[in-house]
């Protein structure tokens, strides 16, 4: 048992090495897109720079609060979007017949949708994220907590793309829905939480997994708080565990490509 899951796990990393390797061959292009990637997200930081100058703080985020958020934002989706890029396309392959090809391989059907792209550009993300922490916020206690959150917060975006893809199992058009979803993620994830109030900062730490992914995160990396770090890490295990169970309780209704589109 141990032997086969450690063989799964070896053909998923040799997978993403190739994706990466092959992404990389036009070096112009590769190069390229990484650089425009952190200089699209050093124009949002801009923005903040020149909030904060106007007012001590927002929802009582300092400069550096909100370089560590951005910063941890954007390595965590980038390491996602690295790693497991096709989880993003979950309900495209589930709507139009694509996963029939996943279906037919000697390997785990989940492991190998998820690491069978990467979007290098992410790159750019993930360095970003790093470059922040360094720059604005830097020691080696937070440099270890910011790594380690990188990786759960990469964990529970990718769940919760899971999650969410995996309903096109059963609601054909969800994909939208999946994709306002994901999208609201990514959105929320750059905003200090103390501007939300009521049911928004309700929706955020029970419903729309920012609270986990970043907010807790950060209020750790700032003042280190062991209840807030397990409380991080038992939500990635029970997101990760139930949208695993989500998409193979799916996979039992997936027919084949015609079926699909006739479901249509």
């Amino acid at each position: 048992m141990l032997t086969a899951v450690k063989n799964q796990l070896r053909v998923c990393a040799l997978s993403v090495k190739y994706n990466i390797m092959r992404e990389m061959l036009n070096k112009v292009t590769f190069v390229t897109n990484v650089l425009f990637m952190m200089l699209n997200n050093a124009t949002f930081i801009v923005q903040w720079v020149i909030l904060l100058r106007l007012r001590d703080d927002v929802g009582g985020y300092t400069m550096r609060e909100v370089m560590l958020l951005w910063g941890l934002a954007a390595s965590s989706f980038g390491l996602s979007q690295i790693l497991f890029a096709r989880v993003f396309a979950l309900p495209e392959l589930i709507i139009n017949g694509k996963l029939d090809s996943y279906l037919v391989q000697p390997k785990n059907v989940l492991l190998s949708v998820m690491t069978s792209a990467t979007n290098t550009s992410a790159i750019g993300d993930l360095l970003y994220g790093l470059l922040l922490i360094c720059v604005f916020c830097f020691s080696v206690e937070r440099l270890l907590l910011f790594l380690l959150f990188t990786v759960t917060g990469a964990g529970l975006v990718t769940a919760f793309a899971l999650l969410m893809g995996s309903l096109s199992f059963w609601f054909v058009r969800s994909e939208l829905f999946a994709s306002h979803m994901i999208n609201s993620v990514i959105t929320f994830d750059t905003y200090p939480d103390g501007i939300f109030k009521g049911a928004a900062r309700i929706l955020l730490y029970n419903v729309i997994p920012v609270g986990m992914m970043i907010y807790h995160p950060v209020h750790v990396m700032i003042e280190f708080d062991a209840a807030k770090l397990l409380a991080v890490l038992g939500y990635l295990v029970v997101l990760s565990a139930l949208a695993v169970f989500v998409f193979y309780r799916g996979l039992r209704r997936y027919s084949s490509s015609s079926l699909m589109a006739a479901r249509m």
